[in-house]
């Protein structure tokens, strides 16, 4: 059954903001002043709110101004009331009049044709886009840097509103003068003994590393790093071998390395996440373009001339 309707309350915000700035200086000549209005009207709105109230909520005497037993008790949810209403307000305009949404993205991964079409539908809109590293989407979105983002799994979805959009196949990266460089494609048992870098983030370690490995056995140590560069410089050295997006390519991002089609492994998800409480119509709006426009792998790019 619906909630009982709420029985109206005539209690004016105004009025409220006015006590709060009393109880905070208590004194009306400060907060009158505060207010920029005068002493004898800040009295009045006092009377007129305690009379809409229903109780004395101050005491003015010779040493200041005091609140009452029932001014201490309305305090508090005066305040809150005040808090509630501008985040109403905030919410309803944010919601009813779209004004910035910044689109983040990982390496390779395309936004193009989607971000193009919101700005078009929105040419009021500020729509902005950032790359992140492939360990940043999710404390970006958190922390508010980026209202969606097109990444990859695996990603803590915890407080996200996720959708998927498409699989893509992965790839073992190597050195060009690796054993395994000339192959067409490998399984896991070609390399199975091979150190792959290890990252900070035990979920990515997990699924990139394929740790364990399908009989239950741990993935073999490899080195420690935090930055891609270092990865990829270990790699091209011959000290690595890693498990990456078929969509890096690297063979032209990079002289020295090369990459070979990983068979026999699950592949990885590309995915939009958001916030999962953003009201934002242009999120909700971008949602809805990344499931039209972005749901399929991008054509591969072609190598660039000699």
């Amino acid at each position: 059954m619906p909630d009982s309707p709420l029985t109206p309350v005539d209690l004016d915000l105004r009025l409220v903001h006015g006590f709060t700035v009393v109880a905070e200086y208590r004194h009306f000549g400060r907060a009158a002043e505060v207010l920029r209005t005068t002493q004898p009207s800040l009295s009045r709105q006092i009377r007129s709110l305690e009379k809409q109230v229903g109780a004395r909520l101050l005491d003015r005497s010779p040493r200041g101004t005091d609140l009452t037993e029932a001014g201490e008790v309305f305090l508090p949810f005066a305040r809150a009331l005040l808090r509630s209403a501008d985040q109403a307000m905030a919410r309803t305009r944010a919601a009813a009049e779209p004004g910035r949404i910044t689109v983040g993205y990982s390496t390779n991964l395309i936004v193009t044709p989607a971000v193009s079409e919101l700005r078009r539908r929105h040419p009021e809109a500020d729509v902005r886009t950032l790359h992140l590293a492939f360990d940043r989407p999710r404390p970006a979105l958190l922390d508010r840097r980026v209202d969606a983002m097109l990444t990859r799994m695996p990603l803590n979805a915890a407080g996200l509103h996720v959708i998927d959009l498409y699989r893509e196949p992965r790839a073992l990266m190597m050195s060009v003068g690796h054993r395994l460089a000339d192959r067409e494609f490998v399984t896991l048992d070609d390399f199975v003994d091979e150190p792959l870098p290890q990252g900070p983030d035990p979920h990515c370690n997990a699924f990139w590393r394929i740790d364990p490995r399908p009989d239950g056995s741990p993935a073999p140590e490899g080195p420690f790093v935090e930055d891609i560069e270092d990865k990829i410089e270990l790699i091209a050295s011959g000290q690595a071998v890693a498990i990456i997006p078929a969509g890096e390519h690297v063979n032209r991002l990079r002289p020295g390395l090369k990459a070979v089609a990983l068979h026999g492994v699950e592949p990885t998800r590309v995915v939009l996440a958001t916030r999962a409480d953003d009201r934002n119509t242009l999120v909700a709006a971008f949602r809805r373009l990344a499931e039209t426009h972005l749901a399929a792998p991008p054509p591969e790019r072609q190598p660039a001339p000699a």
